[in-house]
């Protein structure tokens, strides 16, 4: 690669990150994850614990509890667990 090239795109790389880098406070983090994993969750066992629920339903932070409800009562025994370790 020519070395004009590399350090424009060095810097160029920089800037991008200095602009995406963000603060989140570690409880703010963990909510997102717990989102994110809640998704995960209904979307992937949607047919076996969410049949009955539109499968389109954006699940948010107010979800979570519900969704780990709905595995541990509806799943078997390794679903319980995914439930239970997303409460926590």
């Amino acid at each position: 690669m020519d070395n004009q090239i590399h350090q424009y795109l060095s810097r160029i790389g920089q800037v991008g990150g200095k602009k995406s880098r963000r603060t989140l406070s570690s409880e703010t983090a963990k909510q997102m994850v717990q989102v994110r994993e809640a998704r995960r969750m209904f979307k992937k066992y949607h047919s076996q614990c969410f049949w009955s629920y539109d499968p389109k339903y954006i699940i948010t932070l107010k979800d979570v509890p519900w969704v780990a409800k709905q595995l541990m009562k509806n799943g078997n025994a390794t679903l319980w667990k995914l439930g239970a370790k997303l409460c926590h």
